[in-house]
């Protein structure tokens, strides 16, 4: 059934987050319609109503064509709540209260015309600095861009290669504006609301190349105003290899073996920010073909990866990990990637998917490789289910690579040795080993670009009946390391002296978990 005018105006308030109101009986006090110039208020089409518990309420038409909304502020110096009114009541109301002086629609008069002009070059400077920063956050290879404001500073700091770096300082009165802006283009969050956290997304097309990249957009509210975090994720990050991971060679091995298995789980450890989904969808690129049916279970959806089918969660309509997994298995796939198994029930469909001949990729939250056996059994998968199905586990952590254009020859140092193991060799005296310089290709960090150290812990018969017995999680380390398997830090050592990364980015990213 069709709706009538007013419905869909409430309908359209709703949707924006923003209270309907009806204008039909309402007197509106000359103390309160005066506060806003008769021109001001035709033009942008916004009309001053009451006063309700100290904020200013102002009726609009139109809750997505709100650049003005910062204006009406700082004219009114008041904190102002907007709510959405029919349109002909509006045009009604602004007659009736400022009678002659009422502007005609934009199309009609050159005036209005004139005033959109001034507005958008007023807006320009505020288009190029947001969309600089972007441009800049791009070339740079930023993951993120945080924009947060201080007592007398909007900081502007961009995340590279995992360490946030300050990039400058907009002046305090910019910040309402530029979250304001981020906002619009958005198209899905509400400027008018400041007191609870938002999140939307936007394509940004980078000039220089044509690419286009999805941001991923939040604002929370601070004591200072409302900060924002924007993610940019590059889809060519999506071409990555097994080998651009930072596997050698025998460890890549391993794990292609492994991901071409025909049923099974594979799970990829480790706390957040660790490169395990980055991990996850290599593999799927790897094994993705035309005869395999691949679905994805993620919340959120952050790459779109072409010929896998992939499922939003959605828990404000009941979509959970469960829920999708349950429909799911009736789609017949060969492979699933479930985004995390966080409870019971997404480990226990998905276990006994993996017994019923589909291959599992998924993650846990866990320090290292053989602790996600225990993990699985603290939300309650008997230990004969885990071990019938988890083919193997693999633990991760993110290391900065050496700028290829300025790293140059470095012997480690005593202490360096002594904390990751490494016995001194007189013969071979490390001097593979490099240090970070700095050039203008990496900005002056000496370090460009990321990349994994691993443990694969495979499990064998051996394992199996440990799992069975409900041994501890020590002593399945204990047996994986009695068959070779190489802890986090001994994969870094390696590429230490490969040359690709430092030893001080080693120790610091592998002290914390001894």
């Amino acid at each position: 059934m069709a709706l009538n005018k007013e419905e869909a105006v409430r309908v359209g308030a709703k949707n924006d987050g923003m209270e309907y109101m009806d204008l039909s009986s309402l007197e509106i006090p000359p103390e309160i319609f005066g506060l806003l110039p008769a021109k001001f208020a035709c033009h942008y089409r916004a009309l001053p109503l009451q006063i309700r518990e100290g904020q200013f309420i102002v009726a609009i038409s139109d809750p997505n064509n709100l650049p003005f909304i910062d204006s009406v502020r700082a004219l009114l110096e008041k904190d102002v709540e907007f709510v959405c009114v029919d349109p002909e009541q509006l045009d009604k109301k602004l007659l009736q209260y400022y009678g002659n002086q009422r502007i005609p629609p934009p199309a009609q008069n050159q005036e209005i015309k004139k005033c959109a002009s001034e507005e958008a070059k007023e807006e320009a400077p505020l288009v190029k600095i947001l969309t600089g920063l972007l441009l800049e956050a791009y070339e740079r290879r930023a993951s993120d861009v945080h924009l947060e404001p201080m007592t007398d500073r909007f900081r502007v700091r961009f995340r590279i290669d995992g360490m946030l770096q300050e990039i400058r300082n907009l002046p305090s009165t910019l910040q309402t504006a530029v979250i304001s802006r981020l906002k619009i283009m958005s198209g899905s969050m509400s400027i008018t609301e400041k007191r609870l956290p938002q999140d939307g997304r936007i394509k940004f097309q980078v000039q220089n190349d044509g690419k286009s990249i999805d941001l991923r957009v939040s604002t929370i509210p601070t004591i200072h105003g409302e900060s924002a975090v924007i993610r940019l994720l590059d889809k060519s990050s999506l071409a990555l290899g097994l080998s651009e991971l930072g596997f050698l060679s025998n460890d890549q091995a391993q794990f292609e073996n492994l991901i071409h298995s025909p049923n099974g789980m594979i799970l990829i450890t480790g706390p957040t920010g660790s490169g395990k989904t980055t991990t996850l969808y290599a593999c799927l690129n790897s094994i993705n073909g035309p005869d395999r049916k691949l679905i994805t279970v993620e919340d959120p959806i952050e790459y779109q990866i072409p010929g896998i089918n992939q499922v939003q969660v959605n828990l404000e309509i009941g979509m959970t990990f469960p829920a999708a997994l349950r429909s799911i298995l009736r789609q017949a796939p060969n492979i699933l990637m479930i985004g995390e198994i966080r409870d019971y029930e997404t480990a226990h469909i998905a276990i006994h998917a993996s017994l019923t001949g589909h291959l599992i990729f998924s993650t846990l939250h866990t320090n290292d490789a053989t602790s996600a056996i225990a993990r699985l059994m603290d939300i309650g998968i008997p230990p004969f289910l885990i071990s019938a199905s988890v083919k193997a586990v693999i633990a991760q952590r993110l290391i900065r690579r050496l700028c290829p254009d300025c790293k140059k020859p470095s012997k480690l140092s005593e202490y360096e040795c002594r904390l990751l193991n490494i016995e001194p060799d007189p013969r071979a005296p490390l001097n593979q080993s490099m240090m970070a310089v700095g050039c203008n290709a990496c900005h002056g960090k000496g370090y460009k670009g990321r990349m994994g150290i691993f443990e694969i812990f495979i499990l064998n018969d051996e394992a199996r009946h440990l799992i069975n017995q409900s041994s501890s999680s020590f002593q399945l380390r204990l047996h994986a390391r009695r068959l070779g398997m190489q802890v986090l830090a001994e994969d870094g050592v390696l590429k230490i002296l490969a040359g690709l990364t430092t030893a001080q980015e080693v120790i610091a990213t592998t002290m914390r978990e001894n």
